[in-house]
């Protein structure tokens, strides 16, 4: 069984920082892209920014510039800095991971459970 557990959201001003983890767990044979998605009250789930197992990243336009995908691969684990945030920046923040564990060769996708941001004054 493989799970993601995300954490750090929370409640922040305008302008101000949160970083998010997502730590991948479970019967784990290998990792390939991992990334972050968010979905606002009533709008799509949408991409964040993703990034490989060579560390190359792809953002969304809104968050170019502020936010910042890393990963650090011996502990299975993907961050989201998130600087000079803004009220539309508030949403559920989800992680999700192509993994690959010790039963199955295919790569399936999984989902964390998501963190809340909320960006207000």
């Amino acid at each position: 069984q493989v799970q993601l557990v995300e954490s750090g959201g929370g409640l922040v001003q305008p302008g101000g920082s949160l970083r998010l983890s997502c730590v991948a767990s479970g019967s784990i044979f290998s990792i390939n892209a991992m990334g972050w998605y968010r979905q606002a009250p009533g709008k799509q789930r949408e991409l964040v920014a993703t990034i490989t197992p060579g560390r190359s990243t792809k953002y969304a336009d809104s968050v170019k510039g502020r936010f910042t995908i890393s990963r650090d691969n011996a502990k299975n684990t993907v961050y989201l800095q998130m600087n000079s945030l803004k009220p539309e920046d508030t949403a559920v923040y989800y992680c999700n991971a192509d993994i690959r564990d010790w039963y199955d060769p295919r790569y399936n996708t999984y989902w964390g459970q998501g963190t809340q941001v909320t960006v207000s004054s």
